[in-house]
């Protein structure tokens, strides 16, 4: 139902009520301003004569002191008088005054936060003169926090005696969880209390440590990932506690943190200040239909009559609403909550609706007619249509309503729809062959509008000839049963072929016979167009994938030959020998990682370890070429040096001339235990010797491939018994984002930890979760005499 439909107010009524509106909107526009002036007064009054009292001073002083610490402050002299309230006793009684002897403690002189705050500081200052209760001080400090450091929920917990907690005041959680946790006993882990009790902010920012050491306040388990609990300041031990509740798992950064600590003592000014009479709570009566209220959808509000001394009603009293109930003004549900009809919308009185109230008290319910009013808000007039229901409850009204959007309106949302959906509206009258179609039907088919819709029956000489006739039979059995179709079809526009949904459905006249059709056309071109790409990227996954698994299987089938794996420990010229390979768990599994432990015809031992750069088969191949060209060139006397720069030179002029790889060659002479070593680019091996760990110092040697004219250069160490030797790829020791020293303290620090334990044990410490590299590793022992 529009405005059409509604039953005017008569031009000269709306006229009257249009005059009286304004003024009632200028005379409420002072008078806010007066209250405000009235209040923010009020609170420099109450903070001037505080200072008075503890210092003895004169009412100008004691206002000239509170002006410079606010100016030396850089803050607003109201936020000046909160932390003067906050920081002062209350005044004293006569006799206690007489024997005070020392005043109490003046506000801080120093600025309470960072510049960037203030702001801020200053808002929620001017907004706490409004706050007249715990519960609405929640309400302001959740509306200036959220902004700023992404508050979801805000708690205010009063410690009782005995270290029990009660809750005063909340926003931003559910009715029930708020009855859940009213009342606390004095439990360990309470967050709130564990910061009144230290008189310290408690910042909780890792929900899963938290969570195991307090007790958390959670309605469901995980909503609120961080929070923070700071005692507010005040005469002696804090007694109220400030909970800021976050979603998000975050940190509460130094501005963030200064911020609330701040927000606290003006809070505690404030709290101070609430020392009136309470604001008149609910009747019992209130409270449950309240309950009631907010589980519920739609806009109601419970209404109690204010009547005069005769009886007679003079007004009615807003004491309770849905969380979707909302006015003219913009409030909306427990905004509404102390708010007078006529207070609010001063054109009703005398109206229908207002006998249709006085009716509804009397038993009997009411149901208006629709209606527009009209209101002036800020200078600008604005109107709304509304039905009206009203039955009694109790002693009072509860009262429901809908607001009605103008045609204009619906008509723009309804394009709107078919502009975004790609989408347009069509109706087929069988019996007048009228054809409407909306201007988005036209721009789906391409058609001009000047040649008019489509008959239902010809639709399908519009498609392609392929899909005319799908279509053509839905439209018949369409037309003869009244069966609906939901039918895909494409029409060719310009060069390029478009993809379209028609669907439709009908209605029947009583004898059963279809009268009229009704449905929409929509454009799927973007989705087919996408559907088919991801088709396309799906098949050459799949064909990806299969040439990785055989590339995969074949290097696999080339390394197993190429470098077979010991099952069990090997001696070598009287070293004990251990080898490990473990390839890559991602991509095609299978490097170029290798090693070489051979006995050399002079009664020496050769210990190679290298790694070629990639993957596959092309790495697998390379490193069999410098695998069995290493171990012949040092087999037939080449020097470890030599074989080095002979191998660089290889590698320049392989088939892949990018191809890198890096190398350590080692030789053991086992007649006075020297191992003579050379590296090209690679990692240091590792020597444990009585228990100490220490990195061999690399000679020079820059890694094969990288240079024409590379110098190498060869190092000695005197091996002992017990010694242990490891030479390694970088696969055991590198991490993402993590520097390659870093990986080999934790390898020296493996190793230590693992002691003389077998090479297993060692891999099991060093490698965690999924392996992006390749690991090869020769464990090289010296025996003790009882070993050999």
């Amino acid at each position: 139902m529009t405005s059409e439909h509604a039953s005017p107010v008569g031009t000269g009524a709306v006229a009257e009520l249009t005059a009286l509106a304004k003024i009632v909107s200028r005379q409420r526009a002072e008078l806010d301003r007066l209250r405000e002036t009235m209040a923010t007064s009020a609170v420099v009054e109450r903070a001037t004569g505080a200072l008075m009292a503890a210092t003895g001073c004169s009412p100008e002083a004691a206002h000239e002191a509170l002006r410079q610490r606010a100016e030396t402050g850089n803050r607003t002299l109201l936020e000046e008088c909160w932390l003067t309230l906050g920081a002062l006793m209350p005044t004293a009684p006569p006799a206690a005054a007489a024997a005070a002897e020392v005043p109490a403690p003046a506000a801080p002189r120093e600025p309470i936060a960072a510049p960037g705050t203030t702001e801020t500081l200053g808002r929620l200052g001017r907004a706490l003169v409004h706050v007249g209760s715990p519960q609405k001080l929640a309400g302001a400090l959740l509306e200036h926090l959220a902004p700023k450091v992404d508050a979801d929920a805000v708690l205010l917990y009063r410690r009782l005696p005995g270290d029990g907690l009660e809750l005063i005041g909340h926003a931003g959680i559910d009715t029930t969880l708020a009855v859940r946790w009213h009342q606390v006993p004095p439990l360990d882990g309470i967050a709130p209390l564990e910061a009144l009790k230290a008189g310290e902010p408690l910042w909780l920012e890792r929900f899963a440590v938290d969570r195991q050491e307090f007790q958390l306040i959670d309605e469901p388990p995980g909503r609120w990932r961080s929070r923070a609990w700071l005692p507010v300041p005040g005469d002696g031990p804090a007694a109220t506690a400030l909970g800021v509740l976050r979603r998000d798992e975050a940190v509460f950064g130094p501005a963030a943190r200064e911020l609330l600590r701040a927000v606290t003592r003006l809070c505690a000014g404030r709290l101070t200040a609430l020392d009136g009479p309470p604001e008149p709570e609910a009747s019992g009566f209130s409270r449950t239909v309240q309950r009631v209220l907010d589980a519920l959808p739609g806009a109601a509000v419970l209404l109690t009559p204010l009547r005069a001394a005769t009886g007679e009603v003079e007004d009615y009293l807003v004491e309770a609403a849905t969380p979707d109930a909302f006015d003219i003004l913009g409030r909306t549900g427990r905004e509404m909550v102390g708010a007078r009809i006529l207070e609010s919308y001063p054109a009703v009185a005398g109206e229908s609706l207002w006998q249709g109230y006085l009716k509804a008290l009397g038993g009997q319910p009411y149901e208006g007619e629709p209606f527009v009013y009209e209101e002036v808000v800020a200078g600008v007039t604005v109107t709304a249509t509304y039905s009206v229901r009203a039955a009694r409850l109790g002693d009072g009204l509860l009262v429901t309503w809908l607001r009605h959007d103008t045609e204009e309106r619906q008509e723009q949302r309804l394009a709107d729809m078919q502009r975004l959906g790609n989408l347009g509206w069509a109706n087929w009258n069988l019996v007048t062959r009228q054809v409407t179609w909306s201007s988005q039907v036209y721009t789906i088919l391409g058609r001009d509008p000047g040649r008019g819709a489509v008959p239902l029956d010809l639709l399908p000489d519009l498609v392609l000839p392929e899909d005319a006739r799908a279509l053509a039979r839905a439209v018949s059995e369409l037309a003869r049963g009244g069966n609906q179709f939901d039918v895909p079809f494409r029409i060719r526009s310009g060069n390029a072929v478009r993809h379209l949904r028609a669907v439709a459905e009908a209605v029947t006249a009583p004898d059963g016979t279809v009268v009229e059709v009704h449905g929409f056309v929509q454009d799927l071109t973007a989705q087919r167009s996408a559907e088919l790409a991801l088709v396309d990227s799906e098949r050459a996954i799949l064909m990806q994938r299969g040439v990785l698994e055989a590339e995969r299987a074949l290097a696999a089938r080339l390394q197993h030959a190429l470098l077979p794996l010991p099952s069990e420990p090997v001696r070598l010229r009287g070293l004990r020998v251990e080898v490990a390979y473990l390839p890559a768990q991602a991509g095609v599994h299978v490097g170029g990682d290798w090693f070489s432990a051979i006995e050399l015809p002079d009664d020496a031992a050769l210990f190679v370890i290298g790694d070629v750069a990639g993957h596959g088969v092309d790495a697998v191949a390379t490193m069999a070429q410098l695998r069995f060209t290493a171990k012949g060139m040092v087999t037939t006397g080449s020097s470890l040096t030599g074989a080095l720069a002979r191998l660089n030179f290889l590698l320049l002029h392989s088939r892949d001339a990018q191809a890198t790889a890096t190398l350590v060659l080692a030789r053991y002479e086992p007649a006075d235990r020297r191992l003579t070593w050379a590296q090209a680019g690679h990692l240091p091996p590792l020597l444990v010797r009585a228990g100490e760990v220490q990195l061999l110092d690399r000679p020079d040697g820059m890694l094969l491939g990288a240079s024409a004219h590379p110098v190498y250069e060869s190092a000695e160490c005197r091996m002992e018994p017990g010694d242990r030797l490891l030479m390694y790829t970088d696969g055991l020791v590198e991490r993402p984002g993590e520097d390659i020293d870093t990986g080999l303290a934790r390898l020296s620090e493996a190793v230590r930890a693992a002691g003389p334990g077998s090479l297993d044990a060692l891999l099991a410490a060093m490698l965690e979760g999924e392996r992006r590299d390749d690991v090869c590793v020769l464990d090289i022992r010296v025996p003790v005499a009882d070993e050999e």
